[in-house]
C-alpha cells in the first residue's frame, strides 16, 4: 500500500506497523496536528502488551478491546496484531487520527476491527449493557483520566481488566491541591515518593466511582513513568467491602510516614505536626500473581528489555508496605553521603525488618521499620 501523505511514515513498534507523522518522530515535542503519536511512550505500550497479554492468557470470556482515546491507535493495533483478541474497537474525536489506524489495520492485515469517532463516554455507552462490555477497556487522554472512570467502569465487564493513564501531574504531586481535591477527591502532600501517593489517589477515586456503581475495582499492576502513571485494575460485579481507603500520614520534620484508616494530628515519633494526604487507596498496588504472570509472558513478546528487570522490581515489593524510602532522604535528614542501596536492603533484613527495592525509584527501598530505626541502620553503615 502506498502511504497517502508524504507527512506520513511508517515505522515498526514491536511486530507492528505504524502509519505515523513524520513530526512526531523528528521533533522534540511531538505535534497534535494532524494527530498524535508519542514515540517516547513506546515503554508504556510495552507493558501495556504485557499485562494484556497476562490477562488474556487467563480469560475464558469474549476478548473484547475497547480503546477509548486511541489517537492513531497504536496501543490498539499492537493488542491485536500482537495477542489473541476477538474484536478490537478504536475510538478517537480527531478523524485524521482515525483515517491512519484504517492504514495501519489494512497493512498489518487486522480484520476484527471496528471505528468510531465520538466523544469518549458516548463511545463507551454503547458498550455499557450486560453482553456487550469490553474485556480490556483503555483510556490514555491528555491530562486528568477522573473525567472517564465512571463511563469506563460501566464498559468493563465482570472480571475484565480497567487500565487509566494519568498525565497531570502537577495536580497528583500536590502543586495544585485543590484541583486535585476537585479532580479525585483527596490532596496529597510534597513528598519524596510522590508518584506512588498520585497513583494512589488515582487508585482512590476509581475505588469511590466503583463502590458508587456497585462494583468492585482490584489493582493488578501499576506503572510510573516520567510524564505518566497508569494503573491497571480488574473490575468485579459486587460491592467491595474492604477499607481500602484511608490517608498516608507524613512527618516533614522527622521523616516519619504511615498508613491509616483515620486522620491523626501529630506524628507519633516526634510529636510534630503531621502532613495528611488522601483520602487515597492504601491497599495493595500490584497482585504477585498477575506480576509473575506478566514475566512469563515476556519471551513470547517484542517488548524493551528494560520491562523485564523493573517487573522483577514490582514482584519483590508486590507484598511489602505501602511507600517507600530514598536513600537521599535519609541521607539528607543525617547531613551524610547515602550508603549503597544494597547494604541498606541486606542490612534491614539481618535487623528483622522486612525490606526491598521499588520500581518506583532507582534509590528508593521499602521496609517496615520506622525512620528512627532506618537513620540507626545508616549510621551502623558509614
Amino acid at each position: 500500500m502506498e502511504i497517502p501523505n508524504e507527512s506520513l511514515q511508517e515505522i515498526v513498534e514491536g511486530k507492528t506497523k505504524l502509519l505515523v507523522p513524520k513530526g512526531s518522530i523528528t521533533e522534540k515535542v511531538p505535534p497534535k496536528e494532524p494527530a498524535f503519536f508519542n514515540p517516547k511512550a513506546r515503554l508504556n505500550r510495552d507493558f501495556s502488551i504485557i499485562a494484556y497479554a497476562a490477562f488474556l492468557e487467563k480469560f475464558q470470556g469474549p476478548k473484547i478491546f475497547l480503546e477509548g482515546l486511541s489517537g492513531i491507535g497504536a496501543r490498539g493495533l499492537r493488542v491485536a496484531n500482537e495477542l489473541h483478541i476477538d474484536n478490537l474497537v478504536i475510538n478517537d474525536l480527531n478523524p485524521t487520527a482515525l483515517k491512519m489506524a484504517e492504514y495501519s489495520a489494512k497493512i498489518n492485515e487486522i480484520k476484527n476491527v471496528e471505528f468510531f469517532e465520538k466523544e469518549v463516554c458516548r463511545f463507551f455507552s454503547n458498550f455499557s449493557k450486560k453482553g456487550e462490555r469490553g474485556s480490556i477497556v483503555d483510556i490514555d487522554p491528555f491530562g486528568s483520566p477522573a473525567a472517564f472512570f465512571d463511563c469506563g467502569i460501566r464498559a468493563t465487564m465482570h472480571g475484565g481488566i480497567l487500565s487509566v493513564a494519568a498525565t497531570d501531574l502537577q495536580v497528583l504531586n500536590g502543586l495544585f491541591q485543590s484541583a486535585c481535591k476537585r479532580k479525585y477527591g483527596g490532596i496529597p502532600v510534597r513528598v519524596e515518593y510522590g508518584n506512588e501517593m498520585a497513583i494512589r489517589l488515582v487508585l482512590g477515586c476509581l475505588r469511590m466511582v466503583a463502590a458508587r456503581l456497585g462494583v468492585e475495582v482490584e489493582p493488578m499492576f501499576v506503572e510510573s513513568d516520567m510524564h505518566y502513571y497508569r494503573t491497571y485494575v480488574k473490575v468485579r460485579n459486587r460491592p467491595d467491602q474492604e477499607e481500602n481507603i484511608g490517608y498516608i500520614l507524613h512527618c516533614k520534620n522527622c521523616g516519619h510516614r504511615e498508613i491509616s484508616l483515620e486522620q491523626k494530628q501529630e506524628c507519633e515519633l516526634c510529636k510534630s505536626k503531621i502532613g495528611i494526604a488522601g483520602p487515597l487507596w492504601i491497599g495493595k498496588i500490584f497482585d504477585k500473581k498477575f506480576v509473575e504472570n506478566m514475566l512469563i509472558q515476556i519471551p513470547n513478546l517484542q517488548v524493551d528489555k528494560v520491562c523485564e528487570k523493573i517487573l522483577n522490581k514490582c514482584l519483590q515489593e508486590a507484598e511489602m508496605p505501602a511507600t517507600y524510602y530514598t536513600l537521599d532522604e535519609v541521607a539528607k535528614k543525617m547531613k551524610s553521603s547515602p550508603p549503597k542501596l544494597e547494604e541498606v536492603i541486606e542490612k534491614l533484613k539481618e535487623n528483622n525488618f522486612v525490606a526491598s527495592v521499588t520500581s518506583f525509584n532507582p534509590t528508593g527501598f521499602r521496609t517496615d521499620a520506622k525512620i528512627n530505626k532506618i537513620t540507626e541502620i545508616f549510621q551502623s553503615i558509614q
